[in-house]
């Protein structure tokens, strides 16, 4: 089955930490109209997790009164999802995106948030600003199961 034209959704939402399911559960069900194998389905949770993770912790300091944005569009078989926050941005973006590097050591963070969501997408471009916020853009081709039994 091909998918005609472009389809959008988006979602703001509070940045607290247990909105983080939420978001996941919202993109992966949006997501799944290309109906994706259960790993690509994992995958995604797992990158929307790590990046409005990134949004409550680094962007907004744990701040509940902080908004996270999440867009996603399909095209095709292409899935772009942008995750963005107005808070603190990243000062250098080089750094923040070596593996192992946390900006939070006393918090146990792993420093892989960046790495993950840059091996589990086909495209992965991070813009921010500092006191503005920061962007995190991501693109994915989910090869439709459908069509290998059409």
């Amino acid at each position: 089955m091909k998918h005609s034209g472009t389809n959008r959704m988006s979602l703001q939402f509070s940045s607290r930490s247990e909105n983080e399911a939420f978001a996941r559960v919202t993109v992966a069900a949006f997501v799944s109209q290309l109906d994706p194998t259960l790993e690509e389905l994992t995958d995604m949770k797992t990158v929307i997790s790590e990046a409005v993770t990134n949004c409550i912790i680094h962007g907004y300091d744990n701040d509940p009164d902080g908004e996270v944005t999440i867009s996603a569009e399909i095209e095709g078989e292409e899935v772009t999802i942008i995750v963005s926050d107005k808070g603190h941005g990243i000062e250098d973006i080089d750094l923040a995106r070596q593996p192992l590097y946390t900006s939070k050591p006393d918090m146990e963070r792993s420093g892989m948030g960046f790495t993950i969501m840059e091996n589990f997408m086909d495209e992965f471009e991070v813009s921010t600003e500092l006191g503005a916020g920061t962007s995190i853009r991501m693109k994915k081709r989910i090869e439709s199961k459908k069509a290998l039994y059409n």
